[in-house]
C-alpha cells in the first residue's frame, strides 16, 4: 500500500506553518473563506511561504468562490490544488479549472446520497474530501462521521481514478481506528490543534501512526 495523502489544514499563522511544514505531511491547507475561524489573508500566506519554503503541496480552500476571489488568492499564493467546500455545481468546477488550470478537489458531506454526489462530479473533480455533515457548518467542526463508510467512498474515487481524503474529527486518539479502513488520504485541522494553534506533539503523533500503519501492511 502506498503512503496515504496527509493534508494538514487550517494553517493561520507563521507558527502553524513552521510546525506543519516540519512534518512529513504531503499537503498544507489554507482557508480563504472570510468570516471563518481559520481564515487567512493571502498576502500573509505569501509571506509565510516565502520565509519557510514548504516542501508540501499547497491547497487553498474556498466556499462558492467567484473567479475573482480565486484569482486574488493566486496573485499572492502559488496553489497546487483548489478545494471547494460549498454548493458548487459541475459547471462552476469546470469554469474554475478552465480559468486557472489547477486540480480541483470537491468536498462531499457524508450522507445517504454521498456516492451519487461523487458520480455527479465524475470526470470533473480531480479528488474528493469526505467530511461530516453538520447543520450550519461547512467544515472544521471536529465531528466525525461513520467511518465504516470510508471503503465505499475510497473505492468510488478509485473507480474515477482520483484520490479521496477523509476529514472530520480525526485526532491522535482515533487515527488508528480510521486507518483500519485504509483511506487513501486524511485531512486534519482541529485534531492537530491546542489553544487555536497547531500542536507539534499532536502532528507528530498523527504522522507516527500513519507511518506505523503503512509499515505494518506493506
Amino acid at each position: 500500500m502506498k503512503e496515504p495523502i496527509v493534508k494538514l489544514c487550517g494553517n493561520h499563522s507563521l507558527s502553524d506553518v513552521a510546525k506543519t511544514t516540519s512534518s512529513d505531511a504531503s499537503h498544507l491547507g489554507f482557508i480563504f473563506v472570510r468570516k471563518t475561524k481559520r481564515y487567512v489573508r493571502p498576502e500573509y500566506v505569501r509571506r509565510w511561504v516565502k520565509k519557510i519554503r514548504p516542501k508540501q503541496k499547497l491547497v487553498g480552500v474556498f466556499i462558492d468562490p467567484t473567479l475573482e476571489e480565486v484569482e486574488e488568492v493566486l496573485h499572492f499564493v502559488s496553489l497546487d490544488v483548489i478545494q471547494l467546500h460549498g454548493n458548487e455545481t459541475v459547471s462552476q468546477l469546470l469554469r474554475i479549472k478552465e480559468a486557472f488550470g489547477l486540480p480541483v478537489w470537491k468536498v462531499i458531506h457524508h450522507k445517504n446520497e454521498g456516492i451519487q454526489q461523487m458520480e455527479v462530479f465524475r470526470g470533473v473533480a480531480d479528488g474528493y474530501v469526505i467530511d461530516s455533515k453538520v447543520q450550519g457548518a461547512s467544515g472544521g467542526t471536529g465531528i466525525r462521521f461513520d467511518w465504516e463508510a470510508v471503503p465505499m467512498y475510497r473505492d468510488a474515487a478509485y473507480q474515477q481514478g482520483v484520490p479521496c481524503l477523509i476529514a472530520g474529527g480525526i485526532k491522535p486518539q482515533n487515527i488508528a481506528e480510521l486507518l483500519k479502513y485504509k483511506p487513501e488520504g486524511i485531512d486534519l485541522s482541529s485534531g492537530i490543534e491546542e489553544n487555536d494553534g497547531k500542536d507539534i506533539s499532536k502532528i507528530q503523533a498523527i504522522m507516527k501512526e500513519v507511518e506505523r500503519n503503512v509499515a505494518s501492511i506493506s
